[in-house]
């Protein structure tokens, strides 16, 4: 019960610091967006300056909000009563997961594939590239991926906190 809880609370602060951001400002998440969008972007001579900021920034954002992610899972794993490596990657890795399928499923297939606020200004003609799911399915299978790397990270410290129990 407590890790469909946690579950529900994670996907609630995803919705909560995604999408009223991306809402405001589509380019808040331009590096999610598909590749064919993201090529009309970088021609487009309003958007110059600011993908080269994006662009130069993003790899620094994913390893450290990896980072991140792991040490507060880590945590939230521990106090959850997790105490041994393989139950911490376990739990980390469920909850990794139904966020990432969360957002698959209502962020990307249902909302980005159709919501007309969140096509970036210039791109509009792109229908049929904000609606392909497929750059959103490969995206998924690559959180997976990320999520794997994340549980091992927070089983790690959980295990290593364990050892000066």
């Amino acid at each position: 019960m407590i890790l469909f809880i946690q579950c529900l609370i994670l996907c609630i602060l995803f919705t909560i610091l995604i999408l009223p951001a991306q809402y405001r400002n589509p380019l808040s998440q331009f590096a999610s967006y598909p590749i064919a969008i993201k090529k009309r972007v970088y021609e487009l001579p309003q958007y110059k300056d600011f993908i080269t900021s994006v662009e130069h920034k993003n790899w620094k954002r994913k390893i450290l909000g990896t980072l991140l992610i792991a040490v507060l899972l880590a945590v939230l794993v521990y106090f959850s009563g997790k105490g041994t490596f393989e139950t911490a990657f376990f739990h980390v890795f469920v909850l990794f997961i139904v966020v990432n399928l969360y957002d698959l499923i209502v962020f990307d297939l249902i909302i980005f594939c159709h919501s007309k606020k969140l096509m970036i200004p210039g791109t509009e003609d792109m229908k049929e590239e904000y609606r392909n799911p497929m750059h959103h399915i490969i995206g998924a299978l690559k959180g997976c991926a990320i999520g794997t790397l994340v549980a091992f990270i927070s089983a790690s410290l959980v295990f290593i906190i364990g050892l000066f129990r």
